[in-house]
């Protein structure tokens, strides 16, 4: 980039809404060919920038937004769209009842007088999408692609458009391993032919392998900007939370020196499709993780032992207690709860307040006689876990829908936690999450492990299995492959744990 004048120059840019001061004399200057990450954690600032970048926010008067070196005026998306910036945010914003054409120029259809002209809007697509080396055509409806299908089409929209600066928020994580090696080596082409990314995500090795530079906001402020040969973790952590990456996996429970007898086993668990005949213990004051690749059949071997969905044989035993669990209550009922991978369509209920997200599994606890809710109680149990595990948010009354990624967790972790679980199955419990907040699940679960709660932790991450597990299952085609960091097993460590995964090696 070096001799390259800037594409896009923000400069000065604050925003403030009704009591919050959301970003503070904020810069960011972006050069054409490069993929530039944005860092955060969730609330620094990162959304309401490009927001204000896409024309759906406008910033406060004193900044300034240059693109080749001109001040612009974007007042609107589609003003932001007529300066060829495109945003492809994290939920996609594609009509899946309309083709794959009518997605890509929608509000710029072609027509013969009043009349669509489907076939010109087609022909005109086609290029576009032959570039892509897509699979579908121009006619298919959107509703029948898959999601990283969805992505594609999303891109080609841009580049219909003729645009020059492409804002990607958090693109993978619907994405399997597969499907994002692909989206990297399509943006990787993007940026050869001269287009400008700016590459939002919470995942570290996504940043490692895309970016040229990555600009870093803190509390609605600039902090700065590392070059690609000074792009480490350590230096990433800092710059965003503060504190250095040594706090991050700090384990205050000692799983060696004090594991106790076995509180929860799970027999010869199976089902007709996916899950055969799987096996474990879980000891009292240790974090057992369940790791594998893409469909090994971690997440459903979680929902068939919380009843979620129909085990066909198996056994699952609770302080020496067999357990009957056939539906998601019974296991609740039992002491065994599961945090859901997908917490916004399988978790949350995204409409009601914070405080009505808390107390739904709890509501006939202390109900009134004759059934009448106790409102007082409902409200003071959420005040009480918004200062427990230090959700932002304004007040209980607020809609979960509104909350940023971590703090939606941290809320659905708290209804959780209100049934006094004995054994808790958490599924991803940082996707989507910044780096504070999943320090801070990190540290929630240690303190829940030390105080006698079984937890169970399934992760894509490796890191963050490495880091958090005391004992690590890998699975493979629905199957226990091996084990990892028990006695006579080989240490826990993410070339152990892939080596088990696909099956290089069986475990020891």
């Amino acid at each position: 980039m070096t001799g390259s004048a800037p594409i896009l120059e923000m400069a000065g840019i604050s925003k403030t809404f009704p009591g919050v001061k959301a970003l503070k004399d904020v810069s960011l200057t972006v050069y054409p060919g490069e993929i530039h990450a944005l860092m955060g954690e969730n609330g620094a600032g990162k959304s309401t920038l490009m927001k204000i970048l896409s024309g759906a926010y406008q910033a406060d008067p004193g900044g300034v937004i240059r693109i080749d070196g001109q001040p612009v005026v974007i007042g609107s998306p589609l003003a932001a769209i007529h300066s060829g910036i495109s945003t492809i945010y994290q939920e996609l914003s594609l009509a899946p009842n309309l083709t794959v054409a009518e997605n890509m120029l929608l509000g710029r259809e072609h027509r013969n007088g009043p009349a669509i002209n489907r076939r010109s809007m087609e022909q005109a697509c086609r290029a576009v999408l032959e570039r892509l080396k897509v699979t579908f055509t121009p006619s298919t409806r959107v509703g029948e692609l898959s999601m990283a299908e969805r992505q594609l089409v999303e891109i080609a929209r841009a580049l219909i458009a003729n645009s020059r600066i492409l804002v990607m928020d958090e693109p993978t994580t619907s994405l399997s391993s597969r499907e994002t090696d692909a989206l990297f080596a399509l943006v990787r082409q993007l940026r050869s032919e001269g287009m400008a990314i700016i590459y939002i995500s919470h995942r570290m090795a996504e940043v490692y392998e895309l970016a040229d530079r990555v600009s870093v906001l803190r509390d609605g402020a600039y902090v700065g900007t590392l070059g690609r040969d000074d792009i480490s973790a350590e230096r990433l952590v800092r710059m965003m939370v503060g504190r250095d990456l040594s706090s991050f996996y700090k384990k205050e429970h000692n799983a060696k020196g004090s594991r106790g007898p076995v509180i929860f086993s799970v027999r010869n668990v199976r089902d007709a499709h996916r899950v055969h005949d799987c096996s474990f213990e879980l000891h009292h004051g240790e974090v057992l993780g369940l790791a594998g690749l893409v469909g090994a059949g971690r997440t459903e071997l979680a929902r068939l032992i919380y009843g979620a969905d129909l085990r066909t044989g198996g056994e699952i035993i609770l302080d020496g207690r067999r357990l009957s669990i056939e539906t998601p209550q019974d296991a609740i009922d039992a002491g065994v709860v599961y945090l859901t991978e997908d917490r916004k369509h399988l978790g949350l209920f995204l409409d009601l307040s914070v405080r009505e997200n808390v107390n739904l599994s709890v509501l006939g606890r202390d109900a009134h006689a004759g059934g009448v809710l106790n409102l007082r109680a409902a409200k003071e149990r959420a005040v009480a876990a918004i200062r427990a595990l230090g959700i932002r948010v304004a007040a209980d009354i607020v809609p979960v829908g509104s909350l940023s990624g971590g703090n939606q967790q941290k809320v659905l972790l708290s209804r959780l936690l209100e049934t006094k679980p004995r054994i808790l199955i958490l599924d991803e419990p940082t996707r989507g999450v910044d780096i504070g907040a999943k320090s801070e699940i990190y540290r929630l679960i240690d303190d829940l492990v030390r105080n006698g709660v079984g937890v169970i932790v399934i992760s894509s991450e490796l890191p963050e299995i490495v880091g958090i597990c005391d004992r690590v299952l890998v699975m493979r085609e629905g199957r226990i492959a091996g084990e990892v960091g028990g006695t006579g097993h080989a240490p826990i460590s993410q070339e152990n744990i892939v080596a088990i995964a696909t099956g290089v090696r069986e475990a020891a």
